[in-house]
């Protein structure tokens, strides 16, 4: 299980710094445009946004690849730490902005913190 803990987390810290470079750069882009579902103008207008929320994105990667690599009982809280903002901002996004976001952020999320804490 420990395995399976580790190869969730940093498939969840790779989504995230999908994100970012989605919502940081990509923005204003076809990829952004289909993530955000805006047109042009409306992505052009929300520019600033987005890529503030990316730097957060980018953030919960960072944070999830220092637990991968920190030695434990350090990596181990800093894993819980991370995947518990990322499972807290999936449900919240997915309340507020977008039911996909459940799916795309706080299951994976709340599996891999599920993984961390069974694998201890």
């Amino acid at each position: 299980m420990t395995a399976l803990s580790y190869v969730l987390t940093g498939l969840v810290a790779a989504l995230h710094a999908y994100i970012l470079v989605l919502e940081m750069f990509l923005w204003e882009r076809a990829p952004g445009r289909r993530l955000s579902g805006f047109d042009a103008p409306t992505a052009e207008l929300t520019a600033r946004l987005a890529a503030n929320q990316g730097l957060y994105n980018g953030f919960l990667a960072a944070g999830l690849v220092w637990g991968l690599i920190a030695d434990d009982p350090t990596g181990f809280q800093v894993r819980v730490f991370f995947l518990s903002c990322v499972l807290v901002a999936g449900l919240y996004g997915g309340a507020t902005a977008n039911r996909r976001i459940y799916a795309a952020q706080a299951l994976p999320g709340g599996l891999a913190l599920a993984a961390v804490l069974v694998a201890g």
